[in-house]
């Protein structure tokens, strides 16, 4: 096990989210915040309780889990697309390093950093409602499980991107939908039975689910179910970003615009690598 390989990749990734904090960290935090606002305060004061818990409370695990989703499947993917972008991705492929050993560098620093966003922003829901957590533990397993999850997820997405268009297209035309319909602001039991049937088809159900079971006792499916379907969903896709790693898919694949601006030039290479590091 190459241990200073893998904390040299965990490193250089978090080095990145301390080069520029207002992204990282704050921007996603004051997006929630406005959440905490509208739907907690403006909204929640006037609707009802949902299983004997108050709308603006209701809805913290839920938000937590959006953020938490979103930054994972976004810090990974451009953690890896910009090294295949620029062409250093060949440093990790070419040292004496294992797959899995790149995967868990990469996927550590990104699961690190959602995990740190996902405690912030409980924090900051403190400052707004009276939450409660019944469950530290399980609520701590389902935030790493979810964490890995889409980390893993955002890698895959990185990987097979060609651009930038191609790269934000999951994440706003198929993640943002299913964690929105997946119960961050509702219960799946206020649908309609068709309804219900068809959103268990829908992975973020279970993780909104478990998620909230840690904070309140109460959950749309059984936790144990929960666990299960991110426990599965993650060994799948820890055995294709592995099988990635190993045959090189994409790894190896520089546009010609790509390889002409990383060659031609070293003007243009210095440009794009500062781009890179900030």
């Amino acid at each position: 096990m190459n241990i200073y390989a893998m904390k040299a990749i965990y490193h250089f990734e978090m080095a990145r989210t301390f080069r520029a904090p207002l992204q990282s960290i704050a921007s996603p935090v004051i997006s929630t915040i406005l959440y905490f606002v509208v739907f907690g305060s403006a909204i929640g004061s006037r609707m009802a309780m949902i299983d004997s818990v108050p709308y603006g409370v209701f809805i913290v695990p839920g938000l937590i889990m959006l953020t938490v989703i979103m930054q994972s499947v976004a810090n990974a993917s451009f953690g890896i697309y910009f090294p295949k972008y620029l062409g250093t991705i060949y440093e990790p492929l070419s040292a004496p390093i294992s797959p899995w050993e790149m995967v868990v560098g990469y996927v550590g620093a990104a699961t690190t950093k959602s995990i740190a966003l996902g405690l912030i922003i409980l924090s900051v829901s403190y400052l707004f409602v009276p939450v409660t957590v019944e469950h530290p533990l399980v609520m701590l397993l389902f935030l790493f499980l979810t964490s890995v999850a889409f980390s893993l997820l955002g890698f895959i997405i990185g990987i097979c991107a060609r651009n930038f268009e191609q790269l934000n297209i999951v994440p706003t035309l198929i993640l943002t939908p299913l964690v929105f319909l997946g119960g961050s602001f509702y219960s799946i039991k206020i649908l309609p039975e068709v309804w219900q049937t068809i959103t268990l088809f829908n992975p973020a159900v279970y993780l909104i689910s478990g998620f909230r079971w840690a904070f309140f006792g109460v959950s749309d499916v059984p936790v144990g179910l929960s666990l299960v379907a991110i426990g599965l969903f993650s060994a799948i896709l820890f055995a294709i970003v592995t099988w990635i790693f190993s045959s090189g898919y994409r790894l190896k694949e520089i546009r010609r615009e790509h390889a002409y601006l990383l060659g031609s030039d070293p003007r243009r290479r210095g440009l794009l690598y500062g781009f890179y590091r900030i």
